[in-house]
């Protein structure tokens, strides 16, 4: 009898479908990927590119909240209990992270505490050092040079949590710190141009290691918290460095009010411009995709401004 080869076809098609159900799977299960919760934005970016893949990254921080002076509620510190990783700066960054450690309980979770292998700077006049007991600048990660070891010490702390994936580490956090030394590279151009050294920042004091970075000086409205707000001595003093190095732009933050920004630029006839320390982002900024490489090169372009960078 002759075979119809239209029907031999679909016989061999629905074995092949039966056999490959019926058939144990010979594959190990996929491993899974590691869990992190970091406390702020550039740490969450850090980690993520670092990790790529195998990493599963979050924000602790909700959009647009102020790592200073934010509170977490019981859920947030219940959240922590899922995680592997908990990535934070320290140095008086986060004042409720112990908190949030205590109420954890979460045996084997690693702890990545950033600032920990980092000199953190004690801000002083015209850049030094104060006493070691004053205040400490936790705002590490506005130093491109420093990030460039953080995402180093993060490729091998993924490497001891997932040894089979060292290779994939290693890759994402070399492409990483490309284009952090891109940025770099464009800073130091653009700083060895600049009219201007000296910026006015009616914020809170976040930018000093960028300023040691790029042989600028920062003077700032707000001390290293925003709630630092200053005498009206201190902001008459200001007003006069304006006046005498003949300063024509403000800057401002997002999330700090922009009063005292305008009150000096309204005195001293300057502008005013935004610049971003990156703790955060909006919920608009979440949507867009918006990187910490997208913010910082966004400040460069209001430094190159105000400073008259040409």
């Amino acid at each position: 009898m002759k075979k119809n080869p239209a029907a031999v076809l679909i016989v061999f098609v629905l074995m092949t479908v039966i056999c490959a159900q019926a058939s144990p799977s010979t594959g190990a299960p996929e491993k899974p990927r590691i869990r992190i919760l970091t406390t702020v934005f550039p740490l969450m970016e850090f980690a993520r590119e670092t990790a790529g893949e195998r990493g599963e990254v979050a924000l602790l921080l909700p959009p647009g909240a102020e790592v200073h002076t934010w509170q977490p509620k019981v859920s947030d510190i219940r959240k922590l209990g899922s995680y592997d990783v908990f990535i934070y700066i320290g140095g008086g960054l986060e004042p409720w992270a112990d908190d949030i450690l205590k109420g954890a309980g979460r045996p084997g979770l690693k702890i990545f505490e950033a600032g920990r292998e980092i000199r953190i700077l004690s801000p002083g006049p015209e850049g030094g050092q104060r006493d070691a007991s004053a205040s400490l600048d936790p705002h590490i990660w506005l130093d491109f040079g420093l990030d460039l070891d953080l995402i180093d010490r993060l490729r091998d702390l993924f490497r001891t949590l997932d040894p089979e994936n060292a290779g994939l580490f290693e890759r994402n956090a070399a492409r990483y710190k490309e284009r952090l030394r891109r940025l770099d590279d464009q800073c130091r151009q653009a700083f060895g141009s600049c009219l201007q050294k000296t910026f006015i920042f009616g914020g809170h004091e976040a930018f000093g290691y960028f300023a040691r970075r790029y042989g600028l000086e920062q003077i700032a409205v707000y001390g290293l918290s925003p709630d630092a707000a200053p005498t009206p001595k201190e902001l008459a003093g200001i007003m006069a460095v304006a006046k005498k190095r003949n300063i024509r732009t403000i800057f401002f933050e997002p999330g700090v009010s922009d009063k005292m920004a305008r009150l000096i630029a309204g005195e001293i006839g300057a502008d005013i411009r935004l610049i971003n320390p990156g703790h955060n982002l909006t919920k608009a900024q979440i949507a867009a995709g918006v990187t910490f490489i997208d913010l910082m090169e966004s400040n460069l372009e209001s430094f190159k401004h105000g400073l008259a960078c040409r």
